[in-house]
């Protein structure tokens, strides 16, 4: 079959040769408002945790504020995760059922009406509260869920192919602006509240440290999250189906034509004898077939892998953050601050670490995928992020030292920026390129859910494993763990697996999505 011209519909050659144009950058703000609120909403709640602590589990009678049981604090960190699995499953599921469009305006109305629930969660004593955020957290999450496969594919089935992988990229950056901008209002809204009701410090008066204004702080800060996606709504109402999902899918090829024909701004000819390439049988195998376990099973093996391992590294450290900074003595004891002081501090270390590292990391990948491609990048992260993890874990006493801070925040800063510039970007590209159209949200959906059971197993299997070995200096109610040390060596073993995982992955870059995928090879 080889030197035989390929049989790629005109309509989809049309999309791959196009020169980049408005309607690309059009589509990156659609899908990338998308993730900029996925963002915003699953990450703004580790800046109000320890406001949540104070107000609802305040206790007279300990000389530490309040903070969350760990039963509560696993609640609300694990809520949105288990929902955003569900949603990746369901909505990737969906997607490729009913077609990208459609299932996009579904998730969106979903994160609205959800991001402004978690911030109305009823009553003032803390089981209500808690119950009701965590229930509208699971269904914000279960919404967001939808958005991984749905953005990536919409992206990348629109994008040309000497681009595609910076586009998709571009879309996954927009998470790292969502991530900068919750910390952002955080900082705006304690600094406000703060000014309008001073209080004094909980070493100075336990009761009057929380003052009760401080409920609304963490309300707003949660809600501003529906803000974004209201905005896009009509935008993503408006953008066409994709071509690919049209023309492969639905298999109605005239009018994939007709409505690129209108976002190329071209006059495109409908091809008549499509109609039979279409029927071809080795086009209509499903997920579960030989067949698909043939061609694409060891890729998807190498897809879901990576990202699970990926996440359980990515997913610990950022909610470790603030444990951290706490350590390292960039957040004041908590007795020392006031409720809503404190909700400044730690937005601001989180922001601080978001603008040196999060976020230039997420660009670098948009900058290079194209030049190194994807599975070099994600190799090369996979390995640097295992040395800085060692680099801290091995010389841990040495970090916490005070005159050796400024190093182990750059260190730490380091790990994030090779997880951006790396597999944290790499593996939500490479899903959405390598499987066929038909089942291409569906594969992307499960990849991704299998990295958020990885960022499950982060976040609550390091919340136990970085508890001090010491029974007396464990944070109430937890049992004893293995410490932070053993579980930064841990987290540096997990991301050197990941890398080998990673020869599993084919490289995307320079050819279409009909090529990679196998879809083009009929006919001949």
């Amino acid at each position: 079959a080889q030197g035989m011209p390929e049989k790629q519909l005109g309509v989809l050659k049309a999309l791959d040769v196009a020169k980049t144009q408005l309607y690309h950058f059009t589509a990156i703000l659609i899908a990338g408002m998308g993730f900029f609120t996925d963002a915003y909403d699953l990450f703004c709640v580790s800046l109000v945790t320890k406001l949540l602590g104070r107000i609802y589990y305040f206790n007279p009678l300990s000389d530490k504020p309040g903070s969350l049981p760990p039963h509560a604090a696993g609640a609300v960190n694990g809520a949105a995760l288990c929902g955003t699995l569900a949603g990746q499953l369901f909505f990737g599921w969906l997607g490729d059922k009913l077609g990208r469009k459609t299932v996009y305006g579904i998730t969106l109305i979903m994160m609205t009406l959800c991001s402004i629930g978690s911030g109305l969660s009823f009553g003032n004593k803390a089981t209500g509260v808690m119950t009701t955020l965590c229930f509208f957290r699971f269904w914000l999450g279960f919404g967001i869920g939808g958005d991984y496969p749905l953005s990536a594919t919409i992206m990348s089935e629109y994008a040309n192919k000497k681009t595609r992988g910076a586009f998709i990229g571009a879309v996954f950056a927009m998470q790292g602006v969502g991530i900068l901008a919750g910390g952002f209002v955080a900082l705006v809204v304690s600094s406000i509240f703060d000014m309008k009701f001073p209080a004094p410090t909980y070493k100075v008066d336990r009761v009057l440290s929380t003052p009760p204004q401080a409920d609304y702080v963490w309300r707003i800060i949660v809600m501003f999250g529906a803000l974004p996606a209201v905005l896009t709504y009509y935008w993503r109402m408006k953008m066409p189906e994709t071509a690919r999902y049209t023309a492969l899918v639905a298999k109605n090829i005239k009018q994939a034509t007709q409505d690129m024909s209108k976002v190329l701004q071209i006059q495109l000819e409908v091809e008549e004898r499509a109609a039979d390439i279409m029927k071809d049988p080795r086009l209509s195998y499903g997920l579960f077939s030989k067949e698909f376990a043939k061609r694409h099973g060891l890729p998807l093996l190498g897809c879901t892998t990576t990202w699970f391992l990926l996440d359980i590294a990515f997913y610990s450290e950022n909610l470790f953050q603030k444990d951290i900074f706490s350590g390292i003595g960039w957040i004041p004891k908590a007795s020392t601050m006031n409720a809503i002081h404190e909700v400044f501090k730690i937005a601001r270390a989180q922001t601080l670490i978001a603008l040196c590292s999060t976020v230039p990391g997420y660009w670098f990948t948009v900058a290079f995928i194209e030049i190194m491609g994807r599975v070099a990048i994600q190799l090369m992260g996979f390995f640097m992020m295992t040395v800085f993890m060692f680099a801290i874990a091995f010389p841990y006493d040495h970090w916490t030292k005070p005159e050796n801070r400024l190093g182990f925040v750059v260190m730490y800063s380091l790990t994030f920026f090779f997880a951006n510039f790396g597999p944290n970007a790499t593996t939500f590209i490479i899903p959405a390129e390598i499987f066929p159209a038909r089942l291409r949200s569906t594969c992307h959906g499960i990849s991704a859910a299998t990295g958020k059971a990885g960022a499950i197993v982060g976040a609550f299997g390091f919340l136990y494993a970085a508890q001090p070995q010491d029974k007396t200096k464990t944070d109430a109610g937890y049992p004893p763990g293995i410490g932070i040390k053993n579980s930064l060596i841990t987290l540096g073993v997990i991301n050197f697996v990941g890398m080998l995982f990673t020869f599993l992955v084919p490289e995307p870059k320079g050819k279409s999505l009909e090529e990679l995928s196998g879809e083009n090879e009929v006919g001949k």
